[in-house]
């Protein structure tokens, strides 16, 4: 069964999202906080995992980040790692006082740039109980440097200082494409990223916008949740790794995870970034939900 619901961030923005409870269980229930990646809204395929988690009796929290799709907050399309990172915490809150959850098995699920957050929540949150970290950002410095050429990053340099002079100066943010097959500058250069964010997410839900602030680029490359990865443990830790992903690159989540500490398992699919929400959701899906049950149902 899936109700929507809303609730407020410490700092009283209003988040939105959908509460699923599997059908004819009652009591209260493991629950999975979950919200997306960079830009992402949670009708782009976070439905599934929360429905598959449901079948296994476990209940979701699944949530638009602030500043995006369904949920308040200003300036619209800006990503600030740390805001999101808070906001999984409130919705930890919410989930505490709802009926329904168990409180004492609370598991959080990211994928992508989510994938980073719960890193960081898993380690400094000590509610969580399970974490699942799916094709996960784990050190944005490293990660833009591989993604962004390097005759570009210049010129991305210069963009980002000029608009930080112009906020300064009173003036709006700029914005650029989330995605682009024309040479202009985007926050996810990859071709991947533009068939699946255009062609599939974007014509799968109208919720997505393909723009974010300059700025939001900038706080990406600027972010490191790998750093807390070690930091995790005793927390229970699945990572699951595309290994021809080259936009949260796969070589990188693999030496963090060589980083984390027991007890943690490592899942490694074939294909790109993309290919975990549609071609492998069988063993993505399959495999966070058999990791949550091990250790939230039976653990």
């Amino acid at each position: 069964m899936r109700k929507d619901i809303e609730f407020k961030t410490s700092d009283g923005i209003t988040l939105r999202g959908w509460h699923y409870t599997p059908d004819k269980i009652t009591g209260p229930l493991p629950t999975i906080v979950m919200a997306h990646g960079f830009s992402a809204t949670k009708e782009i395929f976070l439905d599934r995992y929360a429905e598959l988690f449901a079948q296994s009796g476990m209940a979701s929290i699944v949530y638009d980040h602030r500043n995006l799709g369904a949920s308040d907050g200003e300036p619209r399309q800006e990503i600030d790692p740390w805001d999101q990172v808070k906001g999984y915490r409130d919705a930890i809150t919410y989930a505490e006082t709802l009926r329904e959850t168990d409180t004492a098995r609370i598991g959080i699920f990211g994928s992508s740039y989510s994938g980073g957050h719960v890193l960081v929540v898993g380690a400094t949150d000590r509610r969580v109980k399970c974490v699942v970290s799916q094709v996960p950002l784990v050190h944005g410095p490293r990660n833009a440097r591989r993604v962004v050429q390097a005759h570009m990053m210049a010129g991305y340099r210069a963009m980002f200082d000029a608009d930080r002079r112009d906020r300064y100066a009173g003036k709006p943010p700029v914005r650029i494409p989330v995605v682009s097959n024309d040479g202009t500058p985007c926050a996810l250069p990859t071709e991947d990223s533009y068939e699946f964010m255009l062609n599939v997410a974007g014509k799968h839900t109208s919720t997505w916008i393909n723009e974010v602030t300059l700025r939001s680029v900038e706080m990406f490359m600027e972010y490191d949740p790998g750093a807390y990865i070690s930091l995790v443990s005793p927390t229970p830790l699945l990572m699951l790794v595309q290994l021809e992903d080259h936009l949260t690159v796969a070589d990188l989540s693999l030496e963090a995870y060589e980083h984390a500490l027991q007890p943690k398992k490592l899942i490694t699919l074939p294909g790109g970034h993309f290919k975990a929400y549609i071609d492998n959701f069988k063993l993505a899906g399959g495999g966070a939900r058999d990791w949550f049950v091990q250790h939230l149902m039976h653990g």
